[in-house]
């Protein structure tokens, strides 16, 4: 585990950017776990500054997605697709057709969950999976539990996540109760891992998956056992470590 205190959430950014960038220059075929959330934007937008001044090209990496809301299209302004479409995929080169979100209005849910997997194992798995965490510890949308959930999966979602996204919603009622979500095994099976996280709201998360013992209760808690993560955290997020 190897843990990088940063100044700010800019500082954050650019380090994490960094990083993914020096991944995708060492092989132009990787393939990149992508989150979504106000973490992460800051990285994105680093991203796209790199591939304007021609640092880093996208035209062979491939694209998986953590999550989506069960039962929202994907068309919709408050779905990770259009997420990702209009905060990174339409400002750089990666083809569309390597691009890969779950489909949160498949007919049957189920076999969108196996097919995802199946998609991510096709691809030899992950290269790196950028991560953000919830202030209830939830990486993906894999909340607090009594045991961890595997792969991919239909997420009921926890009070404190429908409250916090709330924010990006008219109100709480309009946020989507469920969610599909790569599982804790998907995600822990990416060769590298990349946690990203900013602000006093995130400390004590942060401080029990770093510090704490492993509890599917923190759901992160579970990436002491990775054997390549990072974890970028700025002042205020780590501030009860």
């Amino acid at each position: 585990m190897r843990i990088i205190i940063v100044k700010d959430y800019d500082e954050m950014s650019s380090k994490a950017a960094r990083i993914i960038s020096s991944q995708v220059t060492l092989n132009p075929k990787s393939v990149l776990g992508l989150a979504t959330g106000s973490t992460p934007l800051g990285t994105y937008k680093e991203l796209i500054d790199l591939y304007n001044k021609k640092e880093i090209d996208f035209g062979s990496v491939k694209t998986f997605n953590l999550d989506e809301y069960y039962g929202i299209e994907k068309q919709n302004e408050q779905s990770y697709h259009y997420f990702m479409m209009n905060n990174l995929f339409k400002y750089i080169n990666v083809p569309l057709e390597n691009v890969n979100i779950p489909n949160g209005n498949a007919k049957n849910i189920e076999e969108e969950c196996l097919r995802y997997e199946s998609e991510i194992e096709k691809e030899g798995g992950v290269d790196i999976q950028i991560l953000g965490i919830g202030a209830n510890g939830h990486i993906g949308f894999n909340e607090p539990n009594v045991n961890f959930e595997t792969r991919t999966h239909l997420v009921t979602l926890d009070e404190r996540t429908i409250e916090a996204n709330s924010r990006f919603f008219k109100d709480k009622e309009s946020v989507p109760k469920k969610a599909i979500s790569m599982g804790i095994k998907t995600i822990m099976d990416s060769k590298k891992i990349l946690l990203i996280a900013s602000g006093e709201g995130k400390a004590e998360a942060v401080e029990k998956t770093i510090k704490g013992k492993v509890d599917p209760k923190v759901p992160a808690s579970i990436l002491q056992l990775h054997k390549d993560v990072t974890f970028i955290i700025d002042k205020a997020a780590a501030s009860k470590l």
